[in-house]
C-alpha cells in the first residue's frame, strides 16, 4: 500500500498546511509548474517527491525534472506529464502514447481545474489533475489531493481544499 499526495501549479508558494495534509503520505506527487527549486527541496525534505516540470519552470528546474514521468506504483501503470488535457481533449503528443499503450492512471496540471475522470476510450484510464496549489493563476480554490494505491486499485481518493487563492495563509 502506497499513499500519495498530489500537487501541482504550485508556481513558487507552498501552502503550509499541504504538510498537515500530506504527513500520512509515503510520497509526494508533483505534475509540474513548481516554480523553484527550493519549493521542491522543501517537498523532497518532507517525503520523498517525484516531479515533472511544467510550462513556467525554468532551466534549474528541468534540470532536475522530466517532461514525463512514467513507471508502476503498487502495479499501477502511472504516467505523469504537466500538460496532458482531459478525456476528448488530448494534446498530440499525449494522444500519441495513449493510442499506444494507456496507463492506469494519467496524471497532469496546467489548467488549475481539480477533476478526476474515467477514460473510457482508454481501457477506462483513470485520469487526475489536482488542480492548482499555488496564489498564482485563475482558479479560486487552492486544491490538492490525497490517495491510496494497494494492489492494483485506487483504495481512497480525496480532494483536499486548502482554501481560497488569495489566502497566503
Amino acid at each position: 500500500m502506497v499513499k500519495i499526495g498530489l500537487i501541482s501549479d504550485t508556481h513558487g508558494h507552498l501552502d503550509e498546511k499541504v504538510f498537515e495534509y500530506f504527513k500520512e503520505c509515503d510520497t509526494i506527487f508533483h505534475a509540474g509548474d513548481i516554480g523553484t527549486l527550493e519549493l521542491a527541496d522543501k517537498l523532497n525534505a518532507f517525503k520523498p517527491l517525484r516531479g515533472v516540470y511544467g510550462n513556467i519552470d525554468g532551466h534549474e528546474i528541468r534540470a532536475v525534472y522530466p517532461l514525463n514521468l512514467r513507471g508502476k506504483v503498487e502495479g499501477l501503470d502511472i504516467w505523469m506529464t504537466h500538460i496532458g488535457g482531459y478525456p476528448g481533449r488530448y494534446p498530440q503528443r499525449i494522444r500519441e502514447v495513449l493510442n499506444q499503450k494507456p496507463p492506469d492512471i494519467f496524471i497532469c496540471g496546467h489548467s488549475h481545474i481539480l477533476k478526476v475522470m474515467r477514460d473510457k476510450r482508454y481501457n477506462n484510464m483513470l485520469t487526475i489533475n489536482p488542480g492548482a496549489a499555488g496564489v498564482h493563476g485563475s482558479h479560486k480554490l487552492k486544491t490538492i489531493i490525497r490517495m491510496t494505491l494497494d494492489k492494483g486499485k485506487v483504495v481512497n481518493m480525496e480532494a483536499i481544499e486548502l482554501g481560497k487563492r488569495g489566502s497566503l495563509k
